[in-house]
């Protein structure tokens, strides 16, 4: 069964809740994919939270269901609606007498969801998060929500502007063949006012910094999902990360499609490491990380702030998509596997240790042997720490869904499989040269497996999506706390995981 988002604490405005709130109901959250997904849900959580509902992670006690959807890929979509399916039943079996559907399948399929899925109550898109409330049946007074803001651009950032326009006239961000084409496309942006009920566990928060794209990658449609690319106030994000680790969260990430381009919509120059350089500043934040960076936005100031600052993690998440030129030009996206290996060696040179994160896709239209042992070969010589790996998604909407020359749906897998294999090699070796290291890791709790391993991560290790350092020896503890970092050492390795025993309480815990 699909699990709900556990309660967690309120950061923002005053969460005062509102009188009578003994009538109010439990709500239950859902919520599928990215962390930008995940913030969202945090945010309708703290507004309905804030309006003197009762957050609950128990699905046969809510009286209320929200599930927050993902629409980037098939098989995320098809993960929406079997979980809006699932929960539709509690409505006969439970007591749920409400079902909500939020997020980015909203906005793609709005109409559809409501015609076909009718115990679905109210849909509330990916630029409507305040219409919750109402869509809950709260009334409480309005929170201070940031206005969107309006895109009143500094003169440095003229020709940004100028590029973004020619992607709107040349039907970049277009959804008239969408179901529900009439919504406006989202322009909503949280700040540090709007109160969220934090769902992550509870030393680590993350920070959405900008949201919606500008890119014209081929194969994606992010950006009409969630509209053009805009950046949160400088003084904002700034202030919900004080916010946030005076609460007691230690570590920070910020994310957002493009977090690369924060400010560009401002005028900033250098946005992104001007900002990372000033909340690198906060006592107590221990880890700041931003996902994801795109390849030729990575300057040499932003390298230098990274190196610069030792609570400012040693982790680069840099989505390629490919590294072949003529599948990477079909894609709208440039460059190739030669530029790409200067990159690589660029970021190695100026941050000694990095971990390097990628992703790619294969079997995008047009994709040929060739093109894919350009890439395997690229992955070969790049040996990147971390690597995933999508099979192309043929999304309706997107500039790719038009080309030709479709990949065979057994080809596309088979390379996927190669690649990975090829990957797999690179990181059992690499992570067998961690034995003997020592590390400060973040320990997040038992391990699901077994009570006999805990699970924590080193700064090298994303949330969510890398691999693990699990605990088998407390060293000179009794027991562990999550969310305090530990000295370990690594003893023993795996493919994509190690396994560590505590030497010490690492410094960053006092």
């Amino acid at each position: 069964m699909t699990e709900l988002l556990l309660d967690g604490p309120v950061t923002g405005v005053d969460s005062a809740k509102t009188e009578n709130s003994a009538a109010k109901p439990k709500i239950g959250f859902v919520s599928l994919g990215c962390p930008k997904n995940l913030v969202d849900s945090e945010v309708m959580m703290g507004l309905l939270d804030r309006a003197g509902a009762q957050m609950t992670s128990d699905v046969e006690a809510a009286e209320i269901l929200v599930v927050n959807t993902c629409s980037f890929i098939d098989a995320a979509k098809q993960e929406s609606v079997d979980t809006i399916l699932e929960m539709a039943q509690h409505k006969t079996t439970g007591k749920a007498r409400k079902l909500i559907v939020a997020g980015c399948l909203v906005e793609r399929y709005r109409d559809e969801i409501r015609k076909n899925i009718p115990e679905v109550d109210a849909v509330v898109g990916t630029g409507e998060l305040e219409n919750i409330l109402a869509a809950a049946g709260l009334s409480a007074p309005a929170p201070q929500i940031q206005e969107p803001t309006p895109f009143t651009i500094l003169s440095a950032s003229q020709a940004a502007r100028a590029e973004g326009d020619l992607r709107e006239s040349q039907g970049r961000f277009a959804r008239t063949d969408w179901d529900g084409a009439e919504a406006q496309l989202p322009q909503y942006l949280y700040d540090h006012t709007t109160p969220r009920l934090l769902a992550t566990k509870k030393a680590s928060a993350y920070i959405k910094i900008a949201e919606g794209c500008d890119h014209p990658c081929a194969f994606c449609v992010i950006p009409n999902l969630r509209g053009k690319f805009r950046s949160r106030r400088f003084e904002s994000v700034i202030a919900e990360a004080e916010s946030l680790v005076a609460q007691g969260v230690r570590e920070i990430t910020l994310i957002g499609q493009d977090t690369t381009c924060y400010g560009e919509d401002m005028g900033m120059k250098d946005g992104l490491a001007t900002l990372l350089d000033r909340l690198a500043q906060i006592p107590n934040l221990t880890w700041l990380r931003f996902l994801y960076a795109y390849p030729n936005k990575v300057t040499g100031k932003l390298l230098e702030t990274i190196a610069k600052h030792p609570n400012i993690v040693k982790y680069l998440d840099v989505p390629l998509q490919h590294a072949a030129g003529p599948v990477l030009k079909s894609m709208k996206r440039g460059a190739n596997a030669e530029i790409f290996l200067k990159t690589v060696a660029k970021v190695r040179e100026a941050v000694p240790d990095v971990a390097l994160r990628t992703s790619f896709i294969v079997g995008f239209p047009g994709e040929t042997e060739e093109d894919f042992e350009t890439l395997c070969n690229f992955v070969r010589e790049a040996k990147f720490d971390w690597l995933g790996v999508f099979t192309y998604s043929d999304e309706e909407g997107s500039k790719a869904f038009d080309l030709g020359e479709k990949v065979p749906q057994r080809t596309i897998e088979r390379r996927k499989r190669e690649l990975m294999k090829i990957q797999q090699k690179i990181s059992k070796k690499a992570k067998n040269a961690w034995v003997g290291r020592e590390l400060d890791v973040l320990v997040e709790g038992e391990s699901e497996e077994t009570p006999m391993l805990w699970e924590a991560r080193s700064q090298f290790h994303a949330p969510e999506i890398d691999g693990t350092v699990y605990i088998n020896d407390f060293g000179p503890f009794e027991s562990l706390t999550p969310g305090r970092f530990y000295r370990c050492e690594i003893t023993e390795s795996h493919d994509y995981d190690v396994v560590a025993r505590v030497i010490a309480a690492s410094p960053e815990s006092e």
